[in-house]
C-alpha cells in the first residue's frame, strides 16, 4: 500500500463504510442510539408521571394531616380561651366554614347552558 495514498471519508456514504470495514461499530452505535431514544421516550415518561403521582399523593396526605391538626388546635384554642363548654368554638368554626362555603359556592362558575333554551 501506497503510504501517500488517501483514506476514504467515512461519512462520504455507504460504499465507503462497507470498504472501511467499520460498518460492525457503527450499526451498533446506531443500534445503541435508537434504544437510548426509545427508553427515554417510553421509560423517561413513565418515570416521570410515577414521580408526579407518588409526590403529589404525599403533598395531599400531608396536606390532610396540617388542615385536620389546626382544626383540632383551633377548638382546643377556643375551648380554652371561651368561658363557655366545647359547644361554642364547634359553633364558630361552624359558621365560619359555612360563610367560607358559600363565598365559595358564590363565585363558582354556573354550568354553560346547551342548546337553545329560552328563560321561563
Amino acid at each position: 500500500m501506497d503510504p501517500n495514498a488517501q483514506r476514504p471519508d467515512p461519512s462520504a456514504g455507504m460504499s465507503s463504510v462497507a470498504s472501511t470495514g467499520d460498518w460492525p461499530a457503527q450499526a451498533a452505535d446506531l443500534i445503541v442510539s435508537t434504544v437510548g431514544t426509545v427508553r427515554d421516550r417510553t421509560t423517561g415518561t413513565i418515570l416521570t408521571v410515577a414521580r408526579v403521582a407518588v409526590f403529589g399523593l404525599l403533598a395531599v396526605v400531608l396536606g390532610l394531616v396540617v388542615i385536620v391538626l389546626t382544626i383540632v388546635g383551633v377548638i382546643r384554642l377556643l375551648d380554652e380561651l371561651l368561658p363557655s363548654s366545647v359547644w361554642l368554638p364547634y359553633l364558630i368554626l361552624g359558621v365560619a366554614s359555612l360563610i367560607g362555603g358559600l363565598l365559595l359556592f358564590r363565585r363558582r362558575n354556573p354550568p354553560a347552558s346547551s342548546g337553545n333554551t329560552s328563560p321561563r
